[in-house]
């Protein structure tokens, strides 16, 4: 700052004026104007060079998520984004511009604002609660988001469609799922149906993009009509992109004139056609996610938070526990 403090001393300047208007040899044209020019110059160039190293300065490094794992915390909803015909992006504004800070794979759950009118509630008065999965990136900061579908029978989706952006949520996590290690298989097998798909592109957008990702990734997504594929544009934009790791497989159960892909269930067929084989043992794993019914068929019925008997066709095709985890 030394430099600072002389370039606008006004002894110095004052000094530097009074020696070239008095030296020897007749008249001299003023130098005030150029120096006052100069003296602006150097003040600005300081001003610019200041504001771009504070600019670039490194940021504080977020060391704690602002959400809870033991608390329900009221998160406020930024906006809504309408997605199709039944589901929409719900964005929730995060303090700060912190970042949630997820880890992969895990989950939140969520129930009504404590300053929602009425507390949601079941048939058996308690308060509900439902896992949810964000589909933006955990180091995302400011905001994250969901992707939910309303079901005519689902209070608590129906709860969530009926919210206004300033209206808040209330949100605890993150709950752990799976912890996602890179490479430590060299096939994932993903089964999806429905809105099941969103730890399965939780997980798919942060691995692929990893530096030197050497896991193939297969994903069966089924749904009930071609309206109803959830993130299809992105899936498809991995495929492209990731052609050696990713591949995507669509079904539903109601074609239109326009579908080309496989039609039907999710079934033994499809399964051995695009999923690892259960004899590469330690070197693949399936993650299974969707309907409750869905679930029970292909991979037997979770029991509660635990995964429960592997059972249903997995089974029958020679997978094992350890082969499988169901969301």
């Amino acid at each position: 700052m030394s430099f600072l403090r002389t370039a606008f001393n006004p002894r110095c300047l004052t000094a530097t004026v009074r020696r070239y208007s008095t030296a020897p040899g007749g008249a001299q044209k003023s130098n005030v104007p150029l120096l006052i020019a100069a003296a602006g110059a150097i003040g600005l160039g300081t001003y610019v060079y200041l504001e771009r190293s504070s600019s670039f300065a490194p940021k504080k490094k977020q060391e704690k998520s602002p959400l809870d794992p033991d608390n329900f915390v009221d998160f406020k909803l930024r906006k809504i984004e309408p997605y199709n015909h039944n589901t929409a992006k719900y964005i929730f504004e995060l303090p700060n511009n912190d970042a949630s800070l997820l880890p992969i794979a895990s989950c939140v759950v969520v129930k009504s604002a404590s300053n929602a009118p009425a507390t949601l509630v079941g048939a058996n008065g308690k308060p509900i609660i439902r896992p949810y999965t964000p589909i933006s990136p955990s180091d995302q900061q400011g905001e994250f988001t969901f992707l939910i579908k309303r079901y005519e029978e689902g209070k608590m989706s129906q709860h969530i469609h009926g919210l206004k952006p300033g209206e808040s949520l209330a949100i605890k996590g993150p709950i752990m799922k799976i912890p996602y290690k890179k490479n430590e298989f060299e096939e994932i097998g993903m089964i999806a149906g429905g809105s099941g798909i969103t730890p399965m592109y939780q997980v798919l957008n942060h691995a692929l993009a990893e530096k030197d990702n050497k896991t193939r990734f297969t994903l069966i997504f089924g749904n009930l009509t071609p309206a109803d594929i959830l993130l299809k544009e992105e899936f498809d934009s991995m495929k492209a992109k990731y052609p050696d790791t990713f591949n995507v497989i669509y079904t539903v159960d109601k074609p239109d004139a326009n579908w080309k892909g496989p039609t039907g269930y999710i079934n033994k067929e499809l399964i051995q056609q695009h999923i690892a084989p259960a004899s590469l043992g330690e070197k693949v794993k399936v993650y299974i996610c969707g309907p409750p019914g869905q679930v029970a068929a292909l991979a037997g019925k979770k029991d509660g938070m635990k995964q429960g008997t592997l059972a249903g066709t997995l089974k029958e095709l020679g997978y094992t526990e350890d082969q499988v985890f169901k969301f």
